[in-house]
């Protein structure tokens, strides 16, 4: 497994897994409707946007990164300066997901593992992610990874959905 810097080139490959993971992880935990009209497509455009070399001038800076096997993305996770200044000198784990068809395989370890020792070596001391409240499969994996519940929350408001997410932290120095 190949870890590395995702590229436009990804935009699809990571589209495929965003799609799928939300697909399989979410089922049940948002409407599915909402799930059903998640477009591959559409998030390939997003995602290209995103990952075209460019400097924002405003907000957060961020980087991706990928798991590949014999060249398919099977994840990816973004992270970077935190969207929030809650926490004094956090990084933050903007997204980590896997294709449902890597669960279990190791791809998610990989990629924690790699977030963490970037965000460490941008100076970061601790980090925090937020997870989807009852998404009981994430929290466990964050739990074995270390990241621990620290009792926030908040409400994430996007067109016709409201999501409910908990906080984790993790010390890495």
């Amino acid at each position: 497994m190949l870890i590395r810097p995702a590229t436009p080139d990804d935009a699809h490959g990571i589209a495929v897994v965003h799609v799928r993971s939300w697909q399989a992880a979410y089922r049940g935990l948002l409407p599915q409707p909402v799930l059903d009209d998640l477009s591959v497509t559409e998030r390939a455009k997003g995602w290209r946007r995103l990952l075209e070399p460019h400097r924002r001038a405003d907000g957060p800076t961020s980087r991706t990164i990928v798991a590949e096997v014999d060249g398919r993305v099977l994840g990816w996770a973004s992270f970077g300066d935190p969207r929030e200044d809650e926490i004094a000198d956090a990084g933050e784990l903007w997204g980590i997901y896997a294709h449902p068809d890597s669960f279990g395989t190791g791809v998610g370890h990989a990629l924690i593992a790699a977030v963490e020792q970037a965000l460490q070596a941008d100076g970061h001391p601790v980090a925090y992610l937020w997870v989807l409240d009852g998404n009981e499969r994430a929290a466990t994996f964050y739990e074995r990874h270390g990241w621990i519940a620290d009792g926030a929350t908040k409400v994430e408001e996007r067109p016709h959905l409201r999501l409910f997410e908990r906080r984790r932290v993790k010390r890495l120095i």
